[in-house]
Order: structure tokens, then C-alpha cells, then sequence
């Protein structure tokens, strides 16, 4: 029964039906005084905080390419860049969330607007970040003096406490996708941040430095010094050899979706131990297995149209679509023709931890709904 007590944590209890009025209000009693010294009864939310599943607060949601578009392009004139101040970023914010920017309790998404001829300044902080590009060219991203170009299908690294800032140097805007660690980080009480110290960019000590020791083969440079860190020392992982590969890859198989991780060269593990990042094939036949895994994930689709089942409800997405699968929620993927998506993932720490677990599901889901969601943050509506 619910005891009568006002108090910040369910009361529900267990009672035989004997239970007189004086217990119950003993009971009462009981969970104010608890309250009041910040003490809660585990059992009474016993069965909320361990569940037989896990029970994700982000929902399944999709952002349209058509959207993040005109709004960065509504923020380039009023929005200006100034040193100190953020970059022109849009923070895809799931509505699940309680009005956080964050597309996953652990994984922060948005998309940045450079115009032609800017930059912004430099700055370093702790939460780890990666770029993937979505379109255009003629930009720079230099971390650490290291100045790496950027071009569409691009994955680019910043890895924490690196001095990183970014250059238009081309005359037309330039929009790319972040993903960034922030909530893991913030949550841990380990936020630093520190902008460049003496101007507004860093020296330049070469271009694309990192790729042309570590890039695009099957070699690992024997380097003297300390031992490979826990980040990947390559800042650049280019579209052309994923392209290469992935084609390679769909050959020989009949599977609707090929996958590959993008590595550490030197050690084979995650580009960062926050953030996994991976690159998707989809066929244009046939539906992927439906899955589910712990761990959250952001995709982004690169090129091509097609649908994905989150948990029962169809998700249309096409180039330049940004859309969220949380933990332990059901996926499958299809495509109208063949497709490229991109994804970040939290995989590193969950398999850290001891928690990763996946699970694949025989038979296809039934479809009970589909994505209505908009701008305004209009829910997902199942259509039976």
C-alpha cells in the first residue's frame, strides 16, 4: 500500500492485512524521518532501480537534414564567432532527456556551422570529440598543430586536453557533425576547459601530419618514446579507404549491411575509450537482423535513403539525417539503394565495464508505427 508521508521517494510497502492504522502511520513517521536526513528505503523503489531489462530514458528519435540545415543557416548572420565564445553548434537534444543537449545519457550529437572565411578559436577540454563531414571541402581542423584537412566522408579526431581550432579556408560554409563525450564527462565531475592562450589560432607545424605516418595502410610505425596512449595517434581517417574497403567487403557477402570500426593502428581498440566510431554498407535489399545491444547509438547518414525499425516504429531517413537508437532498443536496418551511414557509440565503456551484452531477435519486428516527430518536438505516433 502507499503510505500516507510526504517525502521525496515512493512509499509503496508491502503490508499484511492486518497492518493496523498505528503501524501505517509508524511507517509514516518512519520515511519523513528518513527524508529529512536524506536517507531512502530500498525497498519501496526496489523494483524501479532494478529492472529486469534496461529501461532508457533517450528515446528513439530523428533530427531531418532539411531542418539542421536552415536552422544553421537562420544562425550564420545572428550567431557570430568571437574569441571566447562557443562555436556556431547546434546540440541535437533528445526529448527524452528533460531538456538536456544530449542525444544519449552518454553521446552529445550536433552539427557545426563554419561559413566561408571563418574560424574559430582555439580551445581544448576534456570530453573527447571526433568530426565526421558531411559535405563540402577546403576546411581545416588543427589539433595540436597538426592542420587536417577536411573533406566529406572524413572522420576526424580531437582527442582530450588537445588545443584544436577550425578554419574556413574556402568561401563556402562548411557543415560537419559532432560527437563528443560531454555527458560521461560531466557526469564524472571531470569537466576542464581552457581556450589557446595567446591568439586566436595555433601555430600550424604541418598539414595532415598524423595520416601521413600512421594513415591509410597496414603498417604501424616503429617510433621511439612511451607506449601507445589509450587514443588514437591518427587524427585523420579518410573517406577514400573506407569507401575502398567497405566496397571490397559487400563482395563477399550476401548480408543487406557490412560494417567496419574505425581503430587505433597501434593497438586495434576504439579510437578513443569513450567514443567507438563505425561506418555502415546497407544493400539496397533486404532488412539487417534485427538487434539490440547496451549501449547507446547516434547514426548519421551519409548517403542514400532508406528505413530503420526502432522498437516497432519505422524511421525514414535520407542524406544529411541524424537519428538515435537507444540501449537495448531493437534495430534493423533497409535501404532504398545503397546507403553509407556513419555512427558513434559508447561501446568502449560499456565493454570497459564488464556490461556489454547484445542479443539478436529471429524474426523481423512488426511495424507499429512511424516517426512523426518535427522540429517542434512532436512525439513519435504508432499508426495501427
Amino acid at each position: 500500500m502507499e503510505i500516507p508521508a510526504q517525502v521525496r521517494f515512493p512509499t509503496t510497502t508491502e503490508l499484511d492485512s492486518h497492518a493496523s492504522e498505528q503501524v501505517v502511520a509508524e511507517i509514516a513517521d518512519l520515511y519523513t524521518d528518513l527524508d529529512a536526513l536524506n536517507l531512502q528505503p530500498l525497498w519501496t523503489q526496489n523494483t524501479r532501480l532494478l529492472t529486469k531489462e534496461p529501461r532508457p530514458s533517450a528515446l528513439p528519435w530523428l533530427w531531418k537534414r532539411g531542418d539542421l540545415w536552415r536552422m544553421a543557416d537562420r544562425s550564420k548572420d545572428l550567431i557570430t564567432i568571437s574569441r571566447g565564445g562557443d562555436r556556431r553548434v547546434l546540440a541535437l537534444a533528445n526529448p527524452g532527456l528533460g531538456g538536456k543537449p544530449f542525444a544519449t545519457p552518454t553521446l552529445w550529437a550536433a552539427i557545426q556551422y563554419l561559413g566561408g572565411g571563418e574560424s574559430a578559436p582555439g580551445h581544448r577540454h576534456t570530453p573527447a570529440a571526433v568530426r565526421f563531414v558531411l559535405e563540402g571541402s577546403g576546411t581545416i581542423t588543427t589539433v595540436d598543430g597538426d592542420a587536417c584537412e577536411m573533406r566529406a566522408g572524413d572522420l576526424i579526431l580531437t582527442p582530450p586536453w588537445q588545443f584544436h581550432d577550425h578554419a574556413n579556408e574556402s568561401g563556402s560554409p562548411m557543415i560537419w557533425f559532432d560527437g563528443l563525450d560531454l555527458p560521461i564527462v560531466s557526469q564524472l565531475d571531470a569537466i576542464f576547459f581552457e581556450p589557446y592562450p595567446r591568439e586566436d589560432m595555433q601555430p600550424i607545424r604541418g598539414r595532415n601530419v598524423s595520416e601521413a605516418i600512421y594513415g591509410g595502410r597496414a603498417t604501424v610505425p616503429q617510433l621511439d618514446g612511451p607506449a601507445a596512449g589509450p587514443v588514437s595517434p591518427l587524427l585523420v581517417y579518410r573517406y577514400g579507404d573506407t569507401d575502398r574497403s567497405l566496397a571490397a567487403l559487400l563482395k563477399t557477402t550476401a548480408a543487406p549491411m557490412v560494417s567496419l570500426e574505425y581503430v587505433n593502428p597501434v593497438t586495434g581498440a576504439a579510437v578513443l575509450p569513450t567514443i567507438g566510431c563505425y561506418a555502415h554498407r546497407i544493400a539496397g535489399q533486404g532488412r539487417t537482423v534485427p538487434r539490440r545491444e547496451v549501449g547507446s547509438s547516434v547514426f548519421v547518414v551519409f548517403r542514400g535513403s532508406g528505413t530503420s525499425i526502432i522498437d516497432g516504429v519505422e524511421f525514414e531517413w535520407s542524406e544529411g539525417d541524424v537519428f538515435v537508437v537507444p540501449s537495448w532498443a531493437c534495430v534493423e536496418h533497409h535501404a532504398n539503394s545503397e546507403s553509407d551511414l556513419f555512427s558513434i557509440t559508447d561501446k568502449p565503456v560499456i565493454k570497459a565495464l564488464g556490461l556489454y551484452r547484445e542479443a539478436v531477435d529471429a524474426a523481423p519486428q512488426e511495424v507499429v508505427g512511424v516517426f512523426e516527430g518535427d522540429a517542434a518536438g512532436a512525439s513519435a505516433k504508432a499508426t495501427r
